[in-house]
């Protein structure tokens, strides 16, 4: 069997690329992907309601340059905007206690 010099792991490539856990590169990768994984899931759930950036803008106080922002993932909404855009589309954010450890 041969060696397959080309694979390598996928936390030594993170490591390599964004730095190592705790470093500020890697805290900034991992909040940039926070960020964009938000808007990803604005833009689904926007999308899956059939509402535009346009009337999501309107329904909660904004613009439609800031929702394409958000789902764009270039910036993250406060947690006021988050549970306002969420309210619009008919989603909930809970809060929850996780299950204890057994």
């Amino acid at each position: 069997m041969q060696k397959n010099n080309n694979l390598h792991s996928f936390d030594a490539i993170m490591d390599a690329q964004y730095g190592v856990p705790g470093t500020a590169e890697r805290e900034a990768f991992n909040r940039e992907t926070e960020t964009f994984c938000i808007g990803q899931i604005i833009l689904e759930a926007r999308k899956s309601e059939k509402i535009t950036q346009e009337a999501l803008a309107k329904q909660i106080g904004t613009n439609k340059s800031y929702i394409s922002k958000i789902e764009n993932g270039l910036v993250e909404p406060s947690a006021s905007l988050f549970l306002r855009i969420l309210s619009a589309l008919g989603l909930r954010f809970d809060i929850v206690k996780p299950l204890a450890q057994l």
